[in-house]
């Protein structure tokens, strides 16, 4: 294991997560998580991730499934896989999602990755297309030790599941509404 490191958060200078510090909650946490290195480095997949999506992928049965890691980040786990083709079900799931923090047991907000099979039409009339989007959701309001793991273990588990299409990034709500992801996804043709 690596030796505990001491760091400083520097308020003086302004920063895209500048309102970390004003949030001296978050910035111990912060400080607690950089000295106290006894979170896992590496993340395993369940084994039932990668049939999930195949099942998604090839058999068309499911329309998202939603990963999460577990409450030890030792593993990404397989949370919920759905057939329903409701967005606003499927976002609300991604923006209620928790995480326990390990050291103190409190829960937050939670990011998560998600698979999506998404549908849509092209402006143009020429047809409908289908493409399968990955959604690394992480809300600004999660803990930040739940948001560095997930920013570290995401690439595992996306290089794993072949046949993604997209990728789009969720860190607030506007992030992960419908047209929104309609405009990346279809690269403005829908």
């Amino acid at each position: 294991m690596f030796p505990a490191r001491a760091t400083t958060i520097n308020t003086a200078r302004p920063t895209r997560h500048s309102n970390i510090a004003d949030n001296s909650d978050q910035a111990l946490e912060l400080v607690t998580f950089v000295a106290d290195l006894s979170f896992p480095l590496c993340v395993s997949l369940s084994i039932d991730c990668v049939p999930k999506f195949n099942e998604l992928k090839l058999n068309k049965t499911l329309k998202f499934i939603i990963f999460k890691l577990t409450d030890d980040y030792k593993e990404i786990v397989v949370e919920e896989a759905s057939e329903d083709p409701d967005w606003e079900v499927f976002r609300e799931k991604l923006i209620n999602a928790e995480s326990k923090n390990m050291k103190t047991g409190k829960v937050t907000k939670g990011p998560r990755y998600a698979v999506y099979d998404f549908n849509y039409d092209l402006a143009s009339g020429e047809g409908s297309r289908s493409k399968i989007t990955f959604i690394a959701w992480s809300p600004d309001d999660a803990g930040i030790q739940a948001k560095m793991v997930y920013a570290s273990s995401k690439d595992a588990l996306r290089r794993s599941l072949n046949g993604i299409a997209t990728e789009v990034q969720g860190n607030d709500t506007d992030d992960i509404e419908y047209q929104t992801v309609l405009n990346k996804v279809s690269k403005g043709l829908a």
